[in-house]
């Protein structure tokens, strides 16, 4: 709405919709009715996007104040009008170039964060959704990690704050702490490590929970650093929180870090998740916890899948999904059932044991028709067994499993002493059976384990695709092999 669209002289006596486009026509006569009879110096449009028209019928953003003012004549109104045209193109510069900064930094944090591969027969339903206001970067990480021999890792974090830093250090975090799990640490022993690398962070405080599920014996080993409580639906339906112990956050540095190992039972379903789920700024967050049990308990019952129980506990706890302050994120996971083909012995630490192993190993090879793998299963076994016999002590342990493609082989001893891999002198008796692992095995590791340690190989089931050999094994520390 521009006077210049007419010119000099064209404009008195002519009703002010001639500076309007001609999709406003209809209304506008009603608005300005309105006004009339409800006067006052105020802003026309306010929320709204006003236009104005040229001569040529081009149209243009305006702004415009109206003011009533009294006259022997009656009532007067004035209507200053603005040509914006030049700040709303500004304004729009400026949102093209901050929503091209946000997606450099979601896609930076979602690199740094990572996308973890699923668990082989772990059914698992992740959502994570970042912060819809400021930057909409955090430092909310989960991970899924395959331990060896059967057992699974599941680690979540949230590094406090907001920003680019915080996605940073999570990056930083996520990756130590995966490749520190992929060496078998015990979960407080890794608690233990990352307290180390943010208390060399300045100002840095880090909640994290670290879980490690071992599904043959459906025993889970839990250690939380600060992190809000674990909640389990076991097979009743019934919601709890896991009964752990939970310490400082990471970063206040020279506490203890327990962990509580506990029996789940299988069916059970796990959910983790970050305050952005649970905290608002005018709620307790203990209530918002027990809202998402009970949302949780819900989901579950109604459905078996895990994708729609995540979404259903989305909806319930979000009902704005658009206006959320802080990063969301939700891990569901059900515990596995037992494995049938899965079987262990107890021997001594003994000479005898090793003779004994073999035997247990073949027979149950036998009867799981596994016949073709039973050479090179014994002679990898006997090399495990006998170096537990010579440094190691009680209890000792043989364990097998068989999953669709593989055959799990692991023995345990009481020694929390890893094996380190040398290389052997020609005349020397020892020394080969981890380069024996590396040849023969498709994988192999080691482990620290609550009686001591175990090491652990796999071989591929006749038929299954050969994955490629990967040595996983412990630190340079430890008795020779």
């Amino acid at each position: 709405m521009h006077p210049s669209s007419e010119g000099p002289g064209t404009l008195p006596g002519r009703e002010v919709e001639i500076l309007v486009p001609q999709r406003f026509h209809h209304h506008h006569p009603a608005h300005r009715h309105g006004y009339v009879e409800n006067r006052r110096v105020r802003p026309m449009g306010a929320g709204l996007e006003l236009y104005g028209v040229r001569r040529d019928g081009a149209e243009f953003p305006v702004e415009i104040s109206l003011s009533p003012l009294e006259t022997p004549e009656g009532t007067l109104v004035s209507a200053a009008i603005r040509d914006v045209s030049e700040r709303k193109k500004a304004e729009t510069q400026l949102a093209e170039l901050y929503e091209q900064q946000r997606h450099v930094a979601l896609t930076l944090q979602r690199s740094l964060m990572g996308s973890p591969a699923a668990l082989p027969g772990m059914d698992t339903s992740s959502r994570y959704f970042p912060a819809r206001q400021g930057p909409g970067v955090g430092g909310d990480w989960f991970d899924l990690i395959a331990l060896g021999g059967g057992r699974m890792g599941v680690l979540i974090g949230d590094v406090m704050g907001r920003g680019l830093e915080a996605a940073a250090v999570m990056g930083q975090l996520r990756s130590a702490s995966h490749a520190l799990a992929k060496t078998g640490m015990p979960p407080w022993q890794l608690m233990r490590a990352l307290d180390a690398v943010v208390s060399e962070l300045p100002d840095q405080l880090v909640t994290c929970c670290y879980l490690v599920l071992d599904p043959d014996e459906s025993a889970l080993t839990v250690c939380s650093a600060g992190h809000l409580p674990v909640l389990v639906v076991d097979t009743t339906g019934q919601v709890r929180r896991l009964p752990v112990d939970v310490s400082v956050p990471l970063g206040v540095g020279d506490v203890p870090h327990q962990e509580t190992r506990l029996t789940v039972p299988p069916a059970s379903v796990l959910a983790l998740y970050t305050d952005g789920l649970v905290e608002t700024p005018t709620s307790d967050i203990e209530l918002q916890i027990d809202a998402l049990a009970i949302a949780l308990e819900k989901a579950v019952a109604d459905t078996d899948c895990l994708e729609r129980a995540a979404n259903s506990v989305l909806t319930a706890l979000l009902p704005d999904p658009q206006d959320y302050s802080d990063d969301v994120t939700l891990l569901l996971a059900r515990i596995p059932p037992a494995p049938v083909t899965a079987v262990s012995a107890l021997l001594p630490a003994q000479p005898i044991s090793v003779r004994e192993g073999r035997r247990f190993l073949r027979h149950t090879l036998q009867d799981w028709h596994c016949e073709a793998l039973t050479d090179t299963a014994c002679l990898l076994a006997s090399e495990l067994l006998s170096n537990s016999v010579r440094h190691a002590c009680d209890p000792l342990r043989l364990r097998l499993r068989r999953t669709r493609d593989e055959l799990h082989i692991e023995v345990c001893d009481g020694s929390p002493v890893l094996p380190r891999a040398r290389t052997a002198g020609p005349d020397e008796e020892s020394g080969r059976g981890l380069a024996l692992l590396d040849q023969l095995a498709s994988a192999w590791g080691t482990l620290l384990a609550e009686e001591g340690k175990a090491v652990w190989f796999s071989l591929p089931l006749p038929g299954s695709p050969h994955r490629q050999s990967e040595s996983t094994s412990g630190d340079a520390s430890g008795y020779p092999e």
